[in-house]
Order: C-alpha cells, then structure tokens, then sequence
C-alpha cells in the first residue's frame, strides 16, 4: 500500500504499449468494514479480492490475444500474503482449499517488479493520500504486511524478478532512471536483478 504499484504499472502499460489490468481494489464493498472491525470482515474481504481477481486473470486466458502485453498492479501472492496475516485459523484453512482449487490454470507472469519501501515512507503516503479509511492501518499491521512481502520475495523463484527500491520514487517519477528500468525490463528473461534508482 503505497509503494506506487498502479504509478509503474500505468507507465509501464505506455511505455511498451501493453494492456493495464488494474486490481480495482476499491470495488471491494467489504472493504471499508475491515478497516473498521478487521476481525469481523477479513474473511470476506479476501474472498472477494480472491475471486475478482482469478476470474480477472483467467479471462486474459481465454481473450483474443490482441495485446501481446499485459501489465497488472497485482499478483495472486498478494491474496496469500495478506490472509496469512488477518484470517484465523480455520478461516485460512478454509480460504487456502479455495484458493488451490480456484488458480488452477491461472496464467503465470513472465516477469514481476516487486517494490520495496520502508514502512516510515509508506504511513506517510498512506496518510497523504486521502483514503479514509486506510489511515486506520496501523503502523504494527504495515510492518507485519512488508516483511511478509520481503519474506516471500526472498524465495521466489517462479519468474524473472526485479526488485526496486522505491523510496523516493513517488515524488521523483522515476526521473532519468526510467529509461534504465525499461532497459531491464526489456532484457532480463530468468533470475533477479536489484534497481536502486538513487540521484
């Protein structure tokens, strides 16, 4: 939440005359009662994103492959990463049958760009931004949520992988550094590469 995950992506979209495939995330109507009673609400927030976003992703399966491009701003590990940290036991258990038996044929991406941020920069954006009520996420809750994603991203090996340090990236849009990032885009095929874009 705020590393500028639709930023990149809707430049990224332009830049290689992709598709953009948004999550849409505010369309979630449970959404706003998690923040408000998270232990009431979580189980149904994450089915809805998990549904939306398997049927999203399985349609590109089955569409006429008239963009050879598709760029989202999420990835099916979001949904596991996030249940991990707020369903109860038999909820998760419950969530993760769903789960396996839901992204069965479900595309894999050929690339993903994680973005990292600290957890000062990204309260701060959270609170700039003007979504209510995100400003209820706690500080703890954030911290849990990037180190799961660092966690997770540590032993990932499904596809090419770059990891972007995007501390200050917001403000600058990338600046000069744009260019590169596409370079590394364009050419890395397997493994992981580490972007620092530091002026």
């Amino acid at each position: 939440m705020g590393v500028g995950k639709l930023a990149l992506a809707t430049r990224l979209a332009a830049q290689f005359g992709g598709e953009l495939i948004h999550d849409h995330a505010n369309d979630n109507p449970f959404l706003q009662r998690f923040y408000n009673q998270p232990d009431h609400y979580a189980l149904q927030t994450q089915l809805h994103f998990l549904f939306q976003r398997i049927k999203r992703l399985k349609e590109l399966k089955q569409e006429n492959l008239l963009h050879s491009i598709r760029i989202t701003d999420f990835t099916l590990a979001k949904e596991s990463i996030f249940a991990n940290l707020t369903l109860q036991p038999d909820e998760l258990e419950l969530y993760n049958h769903l789960f396996h038996q839901l992204v069965f044929e479900i595309p894999s991406p050929d690339l993903v760009i994680y973005l990292q941020a600290s957890v000062d920069v990204l309260m701060k954006r959270i609170q700039s931004r003007g979504i209510l009520y995100e400003r209820k996420l706690k500080r703890e809750m954030l911290a849990r949520l990037t180190d799961s994603y660092a966690q997770y991203y540590l032993n990932y090996h499904n596809s090419a992988l770059i990891v972007i340090n995007a501390e200050n990236l917001i403000d600058s849009g990338y600046g000069s550094h744009f260019n590169v990032l596409v370079e590394r885009v364009e050419n890395i095929s397997s493994g992981r590469q580490y972007f620092n874009p530091v002026d």
